[in-house]
């Protein structure tokens, strides 16, 4: 008599595997949400959900709170707007490009709209601010820093600015986030970065005149 089979003990996964598109959905619902002008304090995972056209157990099945599901919505942010790419052209058009891409980050409804929820971050949730300077914020200055450092390796940057490379960055971008992120409704027509960054290289002191004889 043969001997009884012996019990299949290999696990078998619970529930449903994870629909990435529904993973995707709600992230670009919370992005919508808050394009609209729902700020963090206003979401919950209960409204997340019902706005998403998902149950709520499939939400708290991937994200175990709103922290964590706003980190991915982070994550998301810095996928569809990287850092500009500086590829051929003068130091002048590197700069430029650079200037150009916080305006249009400016236009962006989701973009600015991010950016002005998580300001009002600071201060509610440092660890929150924390994860998106990290994830967003620091990709950007590093990809300026070495734009500049490159200015300064072929003369267009003095390179005693490098000592400050931090105060350095906060000089080139200051402008166009003031006029992007604090002063709503303020012009931005496609001729003004071309004008701060000639106002960056220049300066504001007037040009020499001629020698007095």
């Amino acid at each position: 008599m043969n001997a009884p089979e012996a019990p299949d003990t290999t696990a078998v996964p619970r529930g449903r595997p994870r629909d990435a598109a529904v993973g995707r959905k709600v992230v670009e619902t919370v992005l919508r949400l808050i394009a609209d002008g729902a700020t963090f304090g206003d979401l919950t995972m209960e409204g997340i959900a019902r706005a998403a056209g998902v149950g709520k157990a499939t939400v708290y099945r991937r994200w175990n709170g709103k922290d964590a599901l706003l980190l991915d919505v982070l994550a998301a942010v810095d996928c569809f707007e990287p850092p500009p790419r500086f590829t051929a052209g003068s130091f002048r058009d590197h700069l430029l490009t650079a200037v150009e891409a916080i305006r249009r980050r400016g236009l962006a409804k989701r973009e600015s709209a991010m950016l002005r929820t998580m300001l009002g971050q600071m201060q509610n949730s440092p660890e929150l601010w924390k994860a998106y300077h990290d994830t967003v914020i620091a990709k950007r200055r590093a990809a300026l820093a070495r734009l500049l450092e490159h200015g300064m390796a072929i003369g267009a940057v003095r390179p005693e600015l490098g000592a400050d490379m931090e105060l350095l960055i906060d000089f080139v971008t200051g402008t166009m986030l003031s006029r992007t992120t604090f002063r709503q409704g303020a012009s931005l027509d496609e001729g003004i970065s071309e004008r701060v960054v000639d106002l960056i290289l220049n300066g504001i002191a007037p040009s020499a005149g001629p020698a007095e004889p």
